[in-house]
């Protein structure tokens, strides 16, 4: 058997052998138990203060002493990121396209139209599918544009009617489906004029 070469470990010394730390205010015999910061650029150098001239010291000891209101905000906006880098939501520092930021492996192909469709439009609506309203979709079947009248949704309506009646097209289905479209546009953007 193999004798261990490690020194045996002395027991903590828990009697009343320990020393006590002196408050660090000239002339005080007290205890100097509690810990405060010397200076704001170097809060882990400690003095040790009794109870009572550590609530002096409290008292007085103001962190943004010496500093002007600019460099105060700029602390405290740098505390709320604890002190790391940031950019904006969406971005990476040093990238030149930010379209490219954040790629996913797409297998099969899910997001191709998107990105294609995405280039038309404004960048916040590349991400969401548009959503269209009834009344957008009847101006969008009647074929105005905006600004919409009474007087001009009328005189739509009448050239679509004679155009897409079943009457003037032979009797065809799908003039007869078009003018069944026709109307319901014609109903709601009625309703939307009250």
């Amino acid at each position: 058997m193999r004798k261990s070469s490690a020194k045996p470990i002395d027991p903590p010394n828990y009697g009343p052998e320990r020393a006590i730390r002196r408050c660090d205010v000239p002339d005080c015999v007290a205890e100097g138990e509690f810990r405060a910061p010397k200076t704001r650029n170097r809060l882990n150098d400690y003095f040790w203060f009794c109870l009572e001239h550590v609530r002096e010291y409290n008292k007085s000891w103001n962190y943004y002493a010496d500093m002007s209101e600019d460099e105060v905000e700029t602390d405290i906006r740098r505390s709320t990121t604890w002190d790391r880098p940031t950019w904006p939501f969406g971005a990476r520092e040093g990238q030149a396209n930010r379209s490219q930021a954040y790629r996913m492996k797409d297998s099969f192909g899910f997001f191709d139209d998107d990105e294609e469709e995405a280039g038309d439009r404004p960048r916040g609506d590349a991400r969401r599918p548009k959503t269209q309203t009834a009344e957008a979709k009847a101006v969008e079947v009647m074929g105005l544009e905006p600004p919409l009248t009474l007087e001009r949704l009328k005189r739509r309506y009448k050239e679509l009617v004679k155009l897409h009646h079943p009457d003037a097209n032979g009797g065809d289905k799908d003039a007869e489906e078009r003018l069944k479209h026709i109307n319901e546009a014609y109903a709601t953007l009625r309703r939307f004029f009250g």
